[in-house]
C-alpha cells in the first residue's frame, strides 16, 4: 500500500448493494438512498473532486468498455464519457431504478448513445460483454461482496484497468472525524464491515492494487489492473495458516 496521501477533502458518502432480484419498480438499499434520487446530485455535489479524481486516475482510454459499478445517478457519466468517446462503450449498473430514471434522464439529455444503463444487483447484472476497465465510486456494500466482485472481475479482460474510491474509518484517535464520517455514511451504507480497509477484498482481483488515503484518512483512493493468467491468486488469511501448518508437518516428519 502506498504512504498515505493526506488530504482535507470530506469523504463521499457510499452508495448500498440490494442483493434481491431485480424487478421493475423495485427500490433497492436504505431508505435514504433510494428515496432521494432526485436530490442526490446536490447533496453529494460537495465530493465532486473526489469522483473527478477516481476517473483521472482510471487508466482507461478511448474507445474502451467501462463497466460503472453502483453507478447511481450516473454523476461519473460525463467524466468518463471524456475518457472512452463516442467510439467507446459506459455500462452502469445499479438496484435502485430510481437512481437509474435519474442517470436515464441525463443519457438522454446528453444524447449518448454509447451507455447501457442495467437495473439489477451487481453480483446478478447481464453485463453481456468484456470490459477494459471498471470503476468503483463510493460503493462499499459492492466491494465487501464476494459474490458482486466475482461477478464484475468475470466480465474484465486480463490486466483491465480499476480504480476505486469511497470512504473508511479515519484512525481510532480522531474521536470527532469518526463520529462524523459515521454520521455522514450511515445512511447509504448497510453494514460497516470492513470499512477500515474498504479495498481488502479488491485487493484479492487487483495485484497491483495501489492504495492512498485521502481526508485525513476518511477516504481512500485505489488504482490498479486485474488479476492476469500469469498472475498468482492471492491466499485468504485462513489458507495461508493452513500452508504455514503444513509446511511444519512437512518439516517435523523430515526432521
Amino acid at each position: 500500500m502506498a504512504t498515505p496521501e493526506p488530504s482535507t477533502t470530506a469523504s463521499v458518502p457510499d452508495r448500498p448493494m440490494n442483493s434481491g432480484q431485480p424487478s421493475p419498480g423495485h427500490a433497492a438499499g436504505p431508505e435514504a438512498y433510494r428515496g432521494q434520487a432526485g436530490r442526490y446530485d446536490r447533496r453529494t455535489d460537495a465530493f465532486r473532486q473526489w469522483r473527478e479524481r477516481v476517473v483521472a486516475q482510471l487508466p482507461a482510454r478511448s474507445g474502451d468498455t467501462v463497466l460503472d459499478v453502483g453507478c447511481g445517478t450516473g454523476l461519473c457519466l460525463p467524466l468518463l464519457q471524456r475518457k472512452v468517446g463516442p467510439s467507446g462503450t459506459i455500462i452502469g449498473i445499479d438496484a435502485s431504478t430510481q437512481m437509474l430514471e435519474v442517470a436515464g434522464s441525463r443519457v438522454t439529455e446528453h444524447g449518448w448513445n454509447n451507455v447501457q444503463l442495467l437495473t439489477a444487483p451487481v453480483a446478478q447484472a447481464p453485463i453481456g460483454r468484456t470490459a477494459d476497465a471498471a470503476l468503483f465510486c463510493a460503493v462499499h456494500d459492492v466491494l465487501q461482496s464476494p459474490a458482486a466482485l466475482t461477478h464484475v472481475f468475470a466480465h474484465l479482460r486480463p490486466g483491465a484497468a480499476v480504480a476505486a474510491i469511497g470512504g473508511k474509518w479515519p484512525p481510532t484517535w480522531n474521536v470527532v472525524l469518526r463520529a462524523w464520517v459515521t454520521g455522514l455514511h450511515r445512511p447509504f451504507i448497510s453494514d460497516f464491515t470492513g470499512f477500515d480497509r474498504p479495498w481488502r477484498m479488491l485487493a484479492g482481483f487487483v495485484p497491483d492494487l495501489h492504495v492512498t488515503e485521502l481526508g485525513a484518512g476518511a477516504g481512500y483512493l485505489a488504482v490498479g489492473h486485474a488479476r492476469g493468467p500469469l498472475d498468482t491468486i492471492p491466499q485468504s488469511d485462513t489458507q495461508q495458516r493452513d500452508t504455514q501448518q503444513r509446511d511444519t508437518q512437512q518439516r517435523d516428519t523430515h526432521q
